[in-house]
């Protein structure tokens, strides 16, 4: 059943729709909630938090965006309110959750068998985290959403409400500032390297 269906549907209190909502999404969800928050508790509980939400206000959706834009609007805003409760500064982890919720590395290239790579993979990996927690909250979410998520430009647009030439300017920015924090360290950004 397609999205449009099953929106309508629990619009008009059918629960099994809702949650064929829920089914379809929570992977999604979590999966973004892990990379804003960094930590599986946070995560879930950003999780739980959305589809609150998406309960309470389904019926103020008006179905002019896609359910997976509106969707993913309300898991930003609520991972930006979480992190703003959350004391000390976040972490973004580069080990990403994949959908059966199994952690892997984002590996660049294999180095499972030089420990002297491995090592420099291990401290680059580190020096981006600390570099995109560096970014001010606007350019942080946004180099996320593109560069790690991978959401395309019209999805950040739809998603934040921003033209898109605000956000390909946003990206540009962050990008360079996270270029010039690498270098500042010593490393050579190779890693954030545009691709579009």
């Amino acid at each position: 059943m397609k999205d449009k269906e099953l929106v309508k549907k629990a619009k008009s209190g059918d629960r099994e729709a809702f949650e064929q909502l829920v089914t379809e999404y929570e992977k999604k969800v979590y999966a973004t909630a892990y990379r804003f928050m960094g930590s599986e508790a946070d995560a879930m509980d950003m999780s739980q938090e959305v589809f609150i939400r998406v309960f309470r206000f389904l019926n103020k959706f008006n179905e002019e965006s896609s359910f997976s834009t509106w969707l993913y609007r309300i898991t930003v805003n609520v991972c930006k309110d979480g992190i703003k409760k959350r004391s000390g500064r976040s972490e973004l982890p580069l080990e990403i959750p994949d959908e059966d919720n199994d952690t892997y590395v984002n590996e660049i290239s294999d180095t499972r068998y030089d420990p002297s790579e491995l090592y420099e993979m291990t401290e680059l990996k580190r020096e981006i985290k600390q570099g995109i927690d560096a970014l001010p909250q606007n350019y942080r979410e946004i180099i996320i959403m593109r560069d790690i998520c991978g959401l395309t430009y019209e999805e950040i647009s739809r998603s934040l409400e921003l033209e898109i030439g605000t956000v390909k300017s946003r990206i540009s920015r962050a990008r360079e500032r996270l270029r010039k924090y690498l270098l500042q360290n010593g490393n050579k950004p190779t890693a954030f390297r545009s691709n579009d």
